[in-house]
């Protein structure tokens, strides 16, 4: 695939529909260098998940069956959104583990919520059942070209922000965001794929050299917490000799707290985990090696002003 093309028509084709959120440069955080950091939280329904969205209901024909998608929560809450933006409706399907925050996003947007026992993998079994029963289209969270070619979107318009950086760090879940991350910089920079040691599908998949199930759980499974990475973020990841650490959930609630104090950045624990790999020491930098950090989400739970 030919995934520069893709990613700039996904960029042209959401750019009326999503944030171009803000980059800053910052240092601090206990680090002795300093960082540029991206703030996708602060997209459209708190998350990144927006840009794949809005590119997938974009550049298809949504049947009159609608929309459905399974979620942790933070991709729910994009579709939801994109739907209701693009006067579509919407089946997402959660499992209970999304917390009452993301929940409520998603009910808000106006889509018809189903929230089922166990984790993400679920709530995909269920949306796949009705997709099949009823005809309507799969929003896939993380793999599918559409997806992925929206979240590169975030890269692409990083790039064009001026974005300086030999290597980028990025969190990791089922793989859609460090899988547009891949497809646009093509190994012109060095990414690093960052996931909790409890919920890491792509470090499991590497060190097997395949896709395989994993256990999940700790503080950022309700956004990173994908059984098995996908299979384009898995072929990407390889051929690019992708970086992968992991973090505990410790190191992951320190760093979310240093971007409430530090900096007054407001983010889930997802959203702080590529920040994590650099202050408890898993990635470390080479002496003048530039690094950036992606914050991917805001959506904590519960709501700190609810």
């Amino acid at each position: 695939m030919d995934w520069t093309t893709e990613i700039k028509a996904a960029t042209a084709r959401i750019s009326d529909h999503v944030q171009r959120t803000p980059v800053m440069q910052s240092r601090g955080f206990g680090l002795s260098y300093p960082i540029e950091m991206k703030l996708e939280q602060l997209q459209h329904t708190g998350s990144f998940k927006a840009r794949g969205a809005f590119n997938t209901l974009l550049s298809q024909d949504v049947p009159t069956a609608g929309l459905v998608a399974a979620s942790g929560g933070n991709h729910g809450a994009a579709v939801a959104y994109a739907a209701h933006c693009l006067g579509h409706k919407a089946r997402i399907y959660v499992p209970e583990m999304a917390g009452p925050a993301k929940i409520a996003l998603i009910r808000d947007a106006g889509a018809d919520l189903q929230v089922v026992p166990g984790a993400y993998a679920n709530a995909l079994e269920q949306a796949q059942t009705y997709e099949r029963e009823t005809g309507a289209m799969q929003v896939h969270a993380y793999d599918a070209p559409g997806t992925v070619a929206g979240q590169g979107s975030c890269f692409a318009e990083w790039q064009d922000q001026g974005l300086a950086a030999d290597t980028v760090i990025i969190a990791v879940g089922g793989g859609g965001l460090v899988a547009g991350a891949l497809a646009w910089f093509g190994g012109s920079r060095k990414v690093v794929a960052v996931e909790p040691e409890t919920s890491c599908a792509l470090h499991a998949a590497l060190k097997a050299d395949a896709p395989v199930d994993v256990e999940v759980s700790g503080v950022a499974a309700n956004a990173l917490g994908a059984r098995r990475i996908g299979s384009i973020c898995f072929d990407l990841a390889r051929q690019q000799d992708v970086a992968s650490v992991t973090v505990t959930d410790a190191a992951i609630t320190a760093a979310q707290t240093a971007l409430w104090r530090e900096r007054r950045l407001l983010v889930e624990p997802a959203g702080a985990t590529a920040l994590a790999a650099l202050m408890s020491g898993a990635y470390r930098p080479a002496p003048g090696e530039k690094v950036a950090v992606l914050l991917c989400g805001g959506n904590i739970a519960p709501d700190p002003l609810a």
